[in-house]
């Protein structure tokens, strides 16, 4: 995908586009090329806090009768990995990330935990080139959409709870792999009733690949449900 291209998808044109090219570098591609002016690491913790306070913002401004504390977890839903790789899958970013040949060659481009970082490192290149308001405007288009349900974080109890119709059955999570360094490992998980595979899910913690297990394996078995960062 190329920048002009992204550009397009993103609705906003890049004065510097070395910002946009930072944006979009991960350390592998970053290392392996010795580049000066590093990853987009810098970038990603920047971003993160732009994108808090214009969630913050919005919901504020948008649900007038909303508590504090609900409008915390309405917040947390907005940003959270899943929300993020979702916002990025909108506009294609994995496709014009730049990453070592072993991230790329492994999945790099469709590992959430990464897109979603790349997409943090993106708003804070749009807000280092043209301030807030374009960062306001790209971001105001996905939270009008809405986020990504944090009712997600729930499918290992439903899962239990279908399972648990036969009150002797139980599921178990499996840890079978790691992958990455340890600075940005992603975890994978098979969810098993007995020997059998259910679902597998990957992560950038355990807790949310199991999540992601448990979310296959309700979609496998027709109940409604969605796949974070899958």
């Amino acid at each position: 995908m190329s920048f002009e291209q992204l550009q397009q998808a993103i609705g906003y044109t890049f004065r510097d586009e070395d910002l946009l090219l930072r944006a979009l570098t991960h350390s592998s591609y970053a290392n392996e090329r010795k580049l000066p002016g590093g990853s987009n690491e810098r970038l990603e913790f920047l971003g993160d806090s732009v994108l808090g306070f214009l969630a913050a913002e919005y919901f504020y401004a948008e649900c007038p009768g909303k508590p504090e504390g609900a409008l915390t977890k309405m917040r947390a839903a907005a940003v959270c990995e899943p929300a993020l790789f979702a916002y990025a899958q909108a506009v294609h970013l994995g496709n014009a990330l730049l990453l070592g040949r072993g991230e790329a060659a492994m999945g790099g481009a469709n590992r959430p935990s990464m897109v979603a970082d790349a997409f943090e490192a993106l708003l804070a290149a749009m807000y280092l080139d043209g301030g807030m308001e374009p960062c306001r405007a790209f971001v105001r288009r996905f939270l009008q959409e809405g986020a990504p349900r944090p009712a997600v974080e729930d499918c290992k109890t439903e899962l239990q709870q279908i399972i648990q119709q036969s009150p002797e059955e139980s599921v178990d999570y499996v840890l079978v792999d790691e992958i990455g360094p340890d600075h940005d490992k992603t975890f994978v998980v098979e969810v098993r009733l007995h020997s059998n595979v259910l679902g597998l899910g990957r992560g950038r913690s355990k807790k949310l690949a199991e999540q992601a297990a448990a979310a296959e394996a309700l979609k496998l078995m027709g109940v409604r449900g969605k796949i974070p960062g899958m």
